[in-house]
């Protein structure tokens, strides 16, 4: 059943993404965080949704009459040196069958986020997409966060195996990413019965997070908390609110988890801490020596022979900064942490501009909970790698495309120059608009 609910449900959407090319980027997102083929059990495990969903896509766009073009930033412009980049190291890879195996799920990733920023150029667009990415991850919370409460906290929650969150780190990562996102379409929500749902799914969520018994899981949502607190308007609330909640999940979680979390102080006794330190310095030894790194798919044993303080411990490199390091050397690494560097500081940038607007005064928190959520990638991610993960990438769109969405108006161009290029909705000739269709079930517009 499970198969045949993916399937119609990807085919449904099909007549809408050849109609409404952004569409079908929304589509791809959900195929592409939730991963819903991977919770069945039959046929559509293997099956090409994604793919299907991409090509649909791309024909559509090609004769639609939206703008094509690319909105070109500064943050653009850096992952797209950053593609070409990882292009260059596979050619020049240690082990190039491998890295080419890894480039091609990358490109194709990276194919539909440059799409992303043709198409996303209305703030309900860009609103739609945090929301499918929020739903999307904050499924998997919300099953989570009751997993966790029902099993004491004694099991850890693991995502949908075969994926980028299939592993109870991973996941980890990718919830304490979604809270934030959560939080902020518990804001645009109106309906007090939707508000109190939204309110429960982001404790779930966090319950989740924590319940993946995942130690860089809890640096990211640490982290997050403390720059919520230092940007919050009444800090006292906001202190007295995160500390109920850190009360509330300390005085639940059993004493395993305790344990687990205890080896963070204690990581010169942890193996797997130091097999991590291992890597990195392999990882850092092996930038030293080739100015490309050794390319996707390096960490081998030939490679920890030759680079590794103790050669005999091999394993996954666990940091996206070391992983960029290791795999395309420190021009890659000074790519992708300007990248990361100048997507926050364009959230702000924007969020100081939009609250000004009054119209879409709620584009500056849209943009501070993203904010949040790339605080937690950076803090979880020295931990995990998960250097292209689709999701930091789709946070990227929403606020490049809002970056640049504010920059029009501040410069005085109308909205309306841009806007006759897209439908007014969902709905041949835009008679059910977006944002009424949104009003209907209670999100504010």
């Amino acid at each position: 059943m499970r198969d045949i609910a993916v399937t119609i449900a990807v085919f449904s959407c099909l007549p809408f993404i050849l109609r409404w090319p952004w569409v079908g980027i929304l589509v791809y997102t959900w195929l592409g965080l939730m991963n819903p083929h991977r919770l069945a059990y039959g046929f559509s495990l293997s099956f090409p949704f994604a793919m299907i969903v991409a090509l649909t896509t791309l024909v559509a766009l090609l004769f639609s009459k939206e703008i094509k073009k690319v909105i070109w930033t500064r943050e653009s412009v850096l992952l797209l040196m950053f593609v070409i980049l990882m292009c260059i190291t596979t050619i020049f890879a240690m082990y190039p069958p491998l890295a080419q195996v890894q480039l091609d799920k990358v490109l194709k990733i990276q194919l539909m986020i440059f799409v992303a920023l043709m198409v996303m150029r209305s703030f309900d667009r860009i609103e739609a997409l945090v929301w499918v990415a929020g739903a999307s991850i904050g499924f998997y919370g919300f099953k989570g966060g009751i997993f966790t409460i029902l099993r004491g906290g004694v099991f850890r929650v693991q995502g949908p195996p075969g994926t980028f969150i299939g592993g109870n780190n991973e996941i980890g990562l990718a919830l304490a990413m979604t809270v934030p996102l959560l939080y902020f379409m518990r804001s645009r929500v109106a309906n007090p019965l939707l508000k109190g749902f939204m309110t429960l799914w982001v404790v779930l969520t966090a319950f989740a997070a924590i319940g993946t018994q995942s130690r860089g899981a809890l640096l990211g949502m640490g982290a997050m908390a403390v720059f919520v607190w230092i940007n919050s308007r009444n800090k006292i609330m906001t202190a007295i609110m995160f500390g109920v909640t850190g009360f509330a999940i300390a005085n639940f979680m059993p004493q395993s988890w305790y344990d687990r979390m205890g080896t963070i102080e204690t990581h010169e006794e942890d193996k797997s801490a130091q097999g991590r330190v291992n890597a990195w310095w392999t990882s850092w030894n092996l930038a030293n020596d080739r100015l490309l790194g050794g390319g996707f798919e390096c960490w081998h044993k030939a490679t920890f022979a030759m680079y590794a303080p103790d050669p005999t411990n091999v394993r996954d490199v666990h940091s996206v900064i070391f992983e960029v390091l290791g795999e395309h050397g420190f021009i890659g690494l000074t790519l992708f942490v300007l990248l990361g560097v100048s997507t926050w500081l364009s959230a702000g940038w924007t969020a100081r501009r939009a609250r000004h607007m009054a119209d879409i005064a709620w584009v500056a928190d849209m943009m501070r909970m993203l904010q949040v959520s790339l605080i937690a990638y950076a803090t979880a991610g020295l931990f995990l790698g998960l250097a292209y993960f689709d999701y930091y990438y789709t946070i990227i769109v929403a606020v490049v495309a809002s970056t640049w969405l504010v920059k029009r108006r501040l410069a005085g161009q109308p909205d309306e120059e841009w806007a006759k290029a897209r439908p007014a909705g969902f709905f041949a000739g835009g008679r059910v608009p977006l944002k009424d269709l949104l009003s209907k079930v209670g999100i504010r517009k």
